[in-house]
């Protein structure tokens, strides 16, 4: 029976081997060991579960059609997995689908079927521009000026000014992203013509991880470099992803070339984006870059009238003022206090007043005052406690202690950032995305067993709380 598994297994592998790259046959097919098959359920074991997470994220298509091939129709995958930090528990995983043909996957007239990015020439264009922010509701002040200022520029002549691109780089909730809108829409009343497009980076990311999934990488380069105004939200979200970045150098650049106008946020200055192709960063730094920074209280306090004056609210002079002086990070902050003393007045029918908003922005601050952790935030936390200096664990440094201190930023770095593990390397050493996942199970195992050491994360993780 064994060796009836290996045979099918063996077949599997060859119809894999010749739809995969090497190095990708050899990461994620060559470590799955095959065990049963019974009752049309192939059993194979892979090494943890976050290989079986990226067999079925990334590969699911290939698999299914490759069992439908060689072991049969309505072939259900499992798989099988030691738990991470116990002694011999296996753990199954379902596969959720079975085993299908090529021709039940892909339809016989899907190359007849339009590509979404070929839409671009349509005269049903989506920018995806939110037109409740505007120029006219976004208030000017000092930590805005030049930002707002160049945007009213690009918005009248965009693709002809200095400032092409417009970098502009701030913490959260600064108002990056209502310029972006509100220019993309002026733009739209001025030139409705041009085809001007808002996307986050995110998004960016997902549609060209879609797209080389597809095969369809020129459909999506021809899409964007037929945008006239290409609005780029939270360009940090790029980090560590170089082939996204590659294609975004080559879009860009026929962009600039071609005199359309682009538009960049980030939560960083192009200098502190670690993981990003130096290249491209110079591209950035073409035009115009700007921070915006936090709101002063000249201009918290006349966020906070215009928006108490179009919820229709009444609350007192010195109510708005305790409010400005108090929450200072961001607007979203400002206008999220106003909702929750509405809310408490209403529910509790209360009147607004300072005793009410003392209760209330008692709690909001606390939140808002808690810090985001990022992996800089995490390195130096770290370093501080191991007595190293920070660049060392950026170096290849093979010392004990260096290694740890490396090894400890990156599991902290998957616990409290949202970074993906090929970002944390990039930024971390400019490792792989398997050094990383490497890390953070050496750590978590010696976590298991070593008091001492499980003390020491509790003092880092104690410190990054503070």
């Amino acid at each position: 029976m064994i060796d009836k598994v290996n045979k099918l297994w063996e077949d599997c592998l060859k119809v894999i081997q010749d739809n995969v790259p090497d190095a990708t046959f050899k990461t994620w097919f060559l470590p799955i060991v095959p065990l049963s098959y019974d009752g049309k359920v192939f059993t194979i074991q892979v090494p943890s579960q976050f290989f079986y997470e990226y067999l079925e994220e990334k590969f699911v298509d290939l698999l299914r059609i490759t069992l439908y091939r060689v072991v049969g129709a309505d072939t259900e995958l499992n798989y099988r997995t030691l738990i991470e930090n116990t002694s011999n528990t296996l753990v199954d995983y379902r596969s959720e689908t079975k085993s299908l043909g090529i021709d039940k996957i892909t339809p016989k007239n899907a190359n007849k079927i339009p590509s979404p990015f070929k839409k671009a020439v349509t005269d049903e264009f989506d920018s995806q521009l939110n037109p409740k922010y505007t120029f006219d509701n976004f208030f000017e002040g000092e930590s805005n000026k030049l930002a707002r200022t160049a945007g009213e520029a690009i918005a009248k002549n965009p693709g002809k000014t200095a400032f092409n691109p417009l970098f502009m780089h701030g913490s959260s909730g600064v108002g990056k992203t209502h310029i972006c809108h509100a220019i993309g829409t002026r733009i739209k009343e001025l030139y409705p013509e041009k085809r001007v497009l808002y996307v986050s980076a995110h998004l960016f990311k997902v549609q060209f991880t879609d797209s080389t999934r597809n095969n369809t990488v020129n459909d999506f380069i021809n899409f964007y470099q037929g945008i006239d105004v290409l609005i780029i939200d939270d360009i940090q979200e790029l980090i560590g992803l170089e082939k996204t970045q590659n294609t975004l150098f080559h879009i860009f650049n026929h962009l600039h070339q071609n005199n359309k106008q682009l538009i960049l946020t980030s939560d960083k200055a192009p200098a502190d984006l670690q993981g990003v192709e130096e290249r491209l960063l110079t591209r950035f730094r073409w035009g115009l870059t700007t921070k915006l920074e936090s709101p002063d209280k000249t201009l918290r306090l006349k966020i906070l009238e215009n928006k108490i004056l179009h919820d229709g609210l009444t609350i007192p002079e010195d109510v708005v003022d305790f409010i400005a002086e108090n929450v200072t990070e961001n607007v979203r902050d400002l206008e999220g206090v106003i909702v929750s003393l509405m809310a408490h007045s209403v529910i509790y029918s209360k009147d607004i007043d300072l005793s009410l908003a003392k209760r209330v922005i008692g709690q909001a601050i606390k939140k808002i005052e808690k810090k985001k952790l990022t992996i800089d935030i995490i390195a130096d936390v770290v370093c501080q406690h191991y007595n190293i200096k920070n660049e060392l664990i950026h170096t290849s440094s093979r010392k004990r202690e260096i290694v740890q201190a490396r090894q400890v930023t990156m599991y902290l770095s998957k616990q409290y950032t949202e970074m993906s593990l090929t970002q944390i390397g990039t930024v971390i050493g400019k490792k792989n995305h398997a050094t990383v996942l490497h890390a953070c199970k050496i750590v978590k195992d010696q976590i298991e067993v070593d008091k001492s050491f499980r003390n020491d994360i509790a003092e880092i993780e104690k410190r990054l709380r503070l």
